[in-house]
């Protein structure tokens, strides 16, 4: 049996908003969103992948807040697992560097207005319905979030 590799996925939270990432590559996925992440690397905890990944693909400083029950298979050998994951207040904003052409911050009525990827739509449903029932992994908006809105 092959050894599973995994697939971090981050649930990017401001307040009630969900972060997704439209691919520009490879052109099989291009147009299609997702949920931002990549490999866990040998010796890495999926944590620690996810940060990483985060600061790679989006230039932010996030920190992961709680895993997202679940794991879900990708192509052989890989499994995704998904955590949500909050920008730190000194972070700059997301921005597409990697992988992606664009970013949009979804409110919870707008979570499905995007051709999300196959496999990130049992994570976004479960992290979605957490936002409606209100209980989103430390729900509130940060007064940061708020002013870089505005």
């Amino acid at each position: 049996m092959t050894e599973r590799i995994v697939v971090v996925g981050a649930a990017l939270l401001d307040g009630d908003r969900l972060l997704a990432a439209r691919r520009s590559a490879p052109p099989e996925l291009a147009g299609r969103w997702e949920l931002p992440g990549g490999k866990v690397e040998p010796g890495e905890l999926p944590e620690e992948a996810l940060v990483r990944e985060l600061r790679e693909e989006l230039g932010v400083d996030a920190r992961t807040v709680e895993r997202v029950p679940g794991e879900w298979p990708l192509r052989q050998p890989y499994v995704l697992r998904v955590w949500t994951a909050r920008l730190r207040p000194a972070s700059a904003a997301p921005a597409p560097l990697q992988d992606h052409d664009a970013l949009r911050w979804l409110t919870p009525e707008e979570i499905w207005d995007v051709d999300w990827l196959v496999q990130d739509v049992p994570a976004v449903r479960e992290v979605a319905a957490r936002l409606a029932a209100g209980s989103g992994a430390g729900a509130g908006r940060s007064p940061r979030a708020a002013a870089d809105r505005d």
